[in-house]
């Protein structure tokens, strides 16, 4: 069977969407390994396979969700401190055409901008300028309402037309009400930016909810090649 190519949304039948749930399975059964990390622009590694960037503010549970998506607990290392990441940390598997990349976060208190100056400089050139990013998956945590700065890196990425994911982590935090409600506010926000993705996924790195779901959105961007 030929995979959706626009993943879930394009499913159109449980046939297709169990075989989009199996792709993503399997796009993850293998060890996933850490392979560079990088803070300029010089030492990016040779654009090959199919990047995906994950980027959020900070704390937001990026590290976490990339742990959970892989099966492996200490696949990215979970910083107890707000904002540490300061590079672009690369991940992949063997024999797999995707490529993870953990950005560094935003909006940490902190910071004396809205969005930090790395996020305007190294940050922005590699979205802007990396031939295979097929996909931002922007990372909105359940419990906290949208930020200033997470509007200002939405407008930042349809400016450097560079499609991007909403994906709401930490939903097991919130009651049930509270869920809907914050899904409903991401997907309206969604709409409002001509880069974002029309399906926002709703996941847990702690209890797996919505992994299979991403795994599967994963799979069919490997397989557009």
């Amino acid at each position: 069977m030929t995979l959706p190519a626009g993943g879930l949304l394009e499913a159109r039948d449980e046939g297709e969407r169990a075989a989009l749930i199996e792709a993503g399975r399997l796009l993850f059964a293998r060890p996933w390994d850490f392979f560079t990390a990088t803070q300029t622009l010089e030492h990016l590694p040779p654009p090959e396979g199919i990047e995906v960037a994950l980027a959020g503010r900070s704390n937001v549970g990026k590290s976490s969700l990339t742990n959970a998506l892989s099966g492996q607990k200490a696949l990215a290392r979970v910083s107890v401190t707000p904002g540490r990441t300061k590079q672009l940390n690369f991940f992949r598997a063997e024999g797999q055409p995707l490529v993870l990349v953990d950005m560094p976060g935003y909006g940490y208190a902190k910071a004396s901008k809205l969005v930090k100056e790395d996020w305007q400089g190294l940050m922005f050139d590699y979205l802007r300028g990396r031939p295979n990013l097929r996909r931002v998956l922007l990372l909105m945590d359940a419990r906290i309402e949208t930020k200033s700065s997470d509007r200002a890196v939405m407008t930042l990425l349809d400016k450097a037309a560079v499609p991007f994911q909403l994906v709401i982590t930490k939903s097991d935090g919130v009651k049930p009400n509270d869920l809907a409600k914050r899904l409903a506010d991401v997907q309206a926000l969604a709409r409002k930016h001509p880069a974002g993705h029309p399906l926002v996924l709703v996941t847990s790195a702690e209890t797996g909810a919505g992994m299979e779901e991403l795994r599967a959105e994963l799979a069919a961007l490997a397989g557009q090649g």
